[in-house]
């Protein structure tokens, strides 16, 4: 069946809508979800797939191995393994977040624009604590959910290195999710070098937000973390953190950095369970 334009966002809230068999469910986060004709690069893609693949691979014995032991499965053991094999990324989060599968697409738009054309986006995000605040800011009688954190993956597309792209990228996403439209809230970190633990190299950049004025009950600031590296086909990719900042709950920077030393080029076999 033919996938649905993404719903319009009401305020700075944004909406997810699930394509299913039979129907269309429409939920609440903090940035847009969605399975559609499209990819996490805005290119088109003609078909959206609901079901996530078999994950690890198995040792003679039976057993999963993991990737530490050559295997497709979790870097770190009770992880559960995230990929995107459309960008060729492959990485692990804690069993608590909650995986979408391969074709969702999260993104942010600006505020003012009836088309919601993506600012930034990220392809299969795992996400945490998805409703972690629920409000109905304009009393209109519909609850709306903002997860605390989440995390993927997406295409650099236009990227001259990647120090630029880990730069406009992790800009983009506290900016539409946090701040817009005030940029003079955002602090933007400089490029470092980084080299996960499989050997993957390439540039990482922090931007956080502060004093953003809440407009509503889960309205705050933000922080986004984002690695980008080139894939084995050579393409300029990136993976990132993004969540609410300096509330009691945030995901705590040694979870965040854990969650990115785990990433890698995506393998034949790699896969969701």
């Amino acid at each position: 069946m033919s996938a649905p334009e993404p719903p319009r966002r009401p305020r700075n809230r944004a909406t997810a809508a699930i394509v299913t068999a039979s129907a269309v469910v429409v939920a609440a986060c903090a940035v847009t979800g969605f399975l559609v004709l499209r990819d996490d690069g805005g290119n088109g893609s003609d078909k959206a797939d609901p079901k996530p693949a078999a994950t690890g691979s198995a040792s003679p014995g039976g057993k999963a191995r993991s990737a530490a032991d050559g295997g497709s499965g979790p870097l770190v053991p009770g992880w559960n393994t995230v990929v995107n094999a459309q960008r060729g990324i492959t990485f692990d989060v804690p069993a608590s977040w909650a995986r979408q599968s391969a074709s969702w697409v999260s993104y942010v738009a600006k505020d003012d624009d009836p088309e919601e054309k993506p600012l930034v986006a990220m392809m299969a995000p795992a996400v945490f604590k998805e409703k972690w605040c629920t409000s109905d800011d304009d009393r209109s009688g519909t609850e709306e959910d903002t997860p605390l954190a989440s995390t993927g993956t997406t295409g650099e597309k236009g990227s001259k290195n990647t120090a630029e792209a880990a730069k406009d990228t992790a800009t983009n996403w506290v900016y539409g999710a946090y701040t817009q439209p005030d940029r003079t809230r955002l602090t933007i970190g400089e490029p470092e070098s980084y080299r996960t633990e499989t050997g993957v190299e390439g540039s990482l950049v922090t931007v956080t937000s502060s004093g953003t004025p809440a407009k509503g009950k889960c309205d705050g600031d933000g922080k986004a973390v984002t690695f980008a590296f080139k894939n084995a086909k050579g393409a300029f990719v990136s993976w990132t953190y993004v969540g609410a900042h300096g509330v009691p709950d945030e995901v705590p920077d040694t979870t965040i950095r854990k969650i990115l030393s785990t990433v890698r080029l995506f393998k034949k076999g790699d896969g969701q369970d």
